[in-house]
This record gives C-alpha cells, sequence and structure tokens, in this order.
C-alpha cells in the first residue's frame, strides 16, 4: 500500500466548510470592480499630472488648510467617539434599565439617517438661535459655522462605529474578570485601566479606525454646519466639489489623490497597532 505524507494527505482533504473557491473568486471580482479599479483610476489620473504639478497642488495654502481642518477634526471626533462610544457600550452591556432597546436602537440612528438631514438638523439645533446655540451664545461659544461644528456634525456620525464595535467585546468579557480583579484588591480605577481597557483595545482601534476615516470623508452632514469658509471651516471633500464644478479636474484629482495616500497610511499604521494588540490580549481575535 502506497504511504502519504501527512502533508499531502492534509492538502487533499476536502474542506470542511464548501465552496472556498468560488467565495474567493466573488469576494476578488467584487472588491476589484467596487475598490481596485476605481482608486487605480485615481491613481493613474494623478500621474498624469506630473510630479511639478501635483507638487503645486499639494502645497497650495488654501488645499493644507482644507487637509488640516478634514483631518484634524476627524481625529479629535474619533478620539471623542472612542472615549464615550465605550462608556455608552458599557452602559448597554452591564446594566439592565427601563428603555434599554430604545437606546441600544438609537445608536443605529446615524447609520440610517441621511447624512444631509443630520446636518440640516444640527446646524439648525446649534445655531445661534437654535435651541442649543441661543444657550452657548451667552457664554461666548459658538459651535454653528465653525470648525467646531464640524467636530459635533462628525461625533453624530461617527460614534455607531465605535459602539457597534466594541460592544459585542466587551459583551465576551465575563463579570468574573471584574470581581476576581477586586477580591485582589484592585479599586476601580485599576480594574478599568489595567483588566478591562487592555482586553478591549483592539475593538476600540478598529471603531476609532473607522469613525476616523467615516469622518475624513464626510461630506454631507458637515457643510450646512460648517459654514464652508476658506482658510477657517471648509473641508476637503467640500473643497473637491468646488474644483470639479470650476471644471477644474486636475486639482480635484490632486487632492483626492493626496487624501488617498494619508488615510491609507494611518489606517495602515492604525491596523498594525491593533494586530500587536489583538495578538497581546487575544479578545476579539
Amino acid at each position: 500500500m502506497k504511504a502519504h505524507s501527512p502533508t499531502r494527505w492534509r492538502f487533499k482533504r476536502p474542506s470542511v466548510i464548501p465552496g472556498f473557491g468560488m467565495a474567493l473568486g466573488l469576494t476578488l471580482t467584487w472588491l476589484t470592480l467596487l475598490i481596485l479599479i476605481p482608486l487605480s483610476g485615481l491613481a493613474v489620473r494623478s500621474s498624469a499630472l506630473g510630479w511639478e504639478k501635483f507638487w503645486s497642488i499639494a502645497f497650495d495654502p488654501r488645499i493644507l488648510n482644507a487637509l488640516r481642518i478634514s483631518f484634524g477634526s476627524a481625529f479629535i471626533a474619533a478620539i471623542i467617539n472612542a472615549v464615550f462610544g465605550i462608556i455608552l457600550a458599557w452602559v448597554l452591556v452591564r446594566y439592565r434599565f427601563p428603555g434599554k432597546r430604545v437606546i441600544d436602537a438609537m445608536v443605529d440612528l446615524p447609520f440610517a439617517l441621511p447624512t444631509a438631514v443630520a446636518g440640516i438638523a444640527l446646524a439648525a439645533l446649534y445655531a445661534p438661535n437654535g435651541w442649543v446655540g441661543q444657550l452657548l451664545t451667552p457664554l461666548g461659544i459658538k459651535i454653528a459655522f465653525t470648525p467646531a461644528g464640524i467636530v459635533v456634525a462628525l461625533i453624530f456620525v461617527g460614534l455607531p462605529f465605535v459602539v457597534r464595535t466594541v460592544q459585542p467585546v466587551m459583551e465576551e468579557i465575563d463579570k468574573e474578570v471584574e470581581e476576581a480583579a477586586a477580591t485582589l484588591g484592585a479599586n476601580r480605577f485599576q480594574t478599568i485601566f489595567r483588566v478591562l481597557l487592555p482586553g478591549l483595545a483592539p475593538a476600540v482601534l478598529t471603531g476609532f479606525a473607522l469613525a476616523f476615516a467615516r469622518g475624513v470623508g464626510e461630506y454631507g452632514s458637515v457643510i450646512f454646519i460648517a459654514g464652508n469658509l476658506p482658510f477657517k471651516s471648509e473641508i476637503a471633500p467640500l473643497l473637491i466639489v468646488i474644483k470639479l464644478e470650476e471644471y477644474n479636474y486636475a486639482a480635484a484629482t490632486g487632492i483626492a489623490a493626496i487624501m488617498l495616500v494619508i488615510s491609507f497610511a494611518l489606517l495602515l499604521v492604525i491596523n498594525l497597532i491593533q494586530s500587536w494588540s489583538r495578538r497581546r490580549y487575544g479578545y476579539g481575535a
């Protein structure tokens, strides 16, 4: 009888989950059609600009300022969402109270609500004569039509990404872990920062990355509350639209390419940190 090596036998053994080849082919085809081809078109169009014209676009003061506002606002909003998203997920996972299901459903509202509707609602709410704005105006605080309004809009659209990413991982962490920490003498501060947060780190980073990526490209909910003043509250996506309306396709393509490169680099760094954290602590792997 012919002997087979264990490696060869494992290679020929049928998979428990059928359809791997077809599923992988459909996945690659779908990703190619929806992501790779459009991004390749952007890269080809950008390469046609030439280095001199591309650098002149990249260092245009108005474009640099718009990029700074877009990435800076998205980063601040993602940080705030990471903090309050953890708190909200903690309340939904660890406590039972009346109206919990309603609050849980409301978290997903920014997913379903059209971004333009959200932008109009936030602008009306935080305008100087709005419900919240008229309370803040006497204090010298102006939200609408300032960069602060951009952050508010990005917090609104980004919060569900953090909550829905952290919530299932938090459900995996047993209460016994917290009780054991308390039994061993840990106070609440030590339990949170030395027991719970390390395990939640991969999920928090994932939610942060998703909220940040959504914030960088957000358009509909921002334009109504930002004021759109050049060098003050003008975001990069709006500047791309302005360049397209001016038939300046080269500048629009250059801005889009710069945003793509910066976003990819930042997400790559976040993904590497997330992978390290997942290997280190295990939850969410």
